[in-house]
């Protein structure tokens, strides 16, 4: 078994630059996962995990080999080594260099009533982790990211997401590709804006549906709002016009599970 005590280290500098820059991340496609829990969702989500990095200081050999299945290198890292490459505060002394899925609006699998988030340039990594946690709670059948504006394996995105990122399908594309495979499909589209809106409790969910969310400071584009099937509204009592995208998400979405008795 390889052993690395050095930050030093070459391949390890090549590792802290795929934790860093998202360029690296497409160039090699491939991404580090920190965290048992995480690494052991991405095998469950079919993601390749090329190498495993632990740190015995943090954790047990046994420990961390359990449930890793064969073609993966192993490598022993040194604590110094392993606080270089860890990005969050609590450590469990567990890495993993995984392979990138394709990302592609042809790759999802349906079922016959889907329900599918739609994000529209969300930003902030918090929340596109927070939109995929509740994607997960729900069970939803995808995730579609139009526009994106980050990179689904910045580790600030897997962090936030606790693993949810490897538990959902998820594809990319432009705004108009994901109209377009939403009409193609004939799930009926709901776009959450202030514009020609009814509430959203007032209308029925049971058939295929998709559930478009914009950002916080802009809302939807026109463009989603004309190719909408309705668009609609959750009424709000207080003096504030807007909730936080993946709080109204949540609404939306368990509003449909509801209606299809979860």
């Amino acid at each position: 078994m390889k052993k690395i005590d050095s930050p030093q280290n070459a391949y390890i500098k090549t590792l802290i630059q795929l934790q860093e820059k998202s360029k690296n991340r497409k160039q090699t496609g491939t991404f580090i996962i920190e965290g048992q829990r995480e690494i052991q969702l991405a095998q469950k989500g079919h993601y390749a995990l090329q190498t495993l990095l632990y740190c015995p200081e943090y954790i047990e050999q046994e420990k961390a080999l359990h449930g890793i299945g064969r073609g993966s290198e192993i490598i022993e890292i040194s604590k110094d080594v392993y606080q270089k490459l860890a990005y969050r505060d609590t450590t469990e002394g567990l890495l993993a260099i995984a392979k990138t899925k394709s990302l592609q609006l042809s790759d999802l699998k349906l079922s016959a009533a889907p329900l599918i988030l739609v994000a529209e340039a969300p930003e902030k990594p918090g929340n596109i982790g927070a939109l995929l946690r509740t994607a997960d709670a729900a069970n939803v059948d995808a995730v579609i990211i139009a526009n994106p504006k980050s990179d689904l394996y910045n580790p600030n995105i897997i962090r936030s997401s606790v693993g949810a990122v490897f538990t959902t399908q998820i594809a990319m594309a432009s705004t108009a590709e994901a109209i377009n495979y939403l009409k193609s499909q004939n799930i009926a589209i709901y776009c959450a804006t202030l514009q020609d809106s009814t509430a959203y409790h007032s209308l029925n969910y049971q058939e295929a549906a998709a559930f478009v969310v914009g950002t916080e400071a802009s809302g939807l584009t026109d463009e989603w709002r004309l190719a909408s099937t309705q668009n609609i509204i959750i009424p709000m009592s207080g003096e504030i016009d807007s909730m936080n995208v993946s709080v109204a998400a949540s609404i939306l979405i368990f509003e449909a599970k509801r209606q299809r008795g979860f």
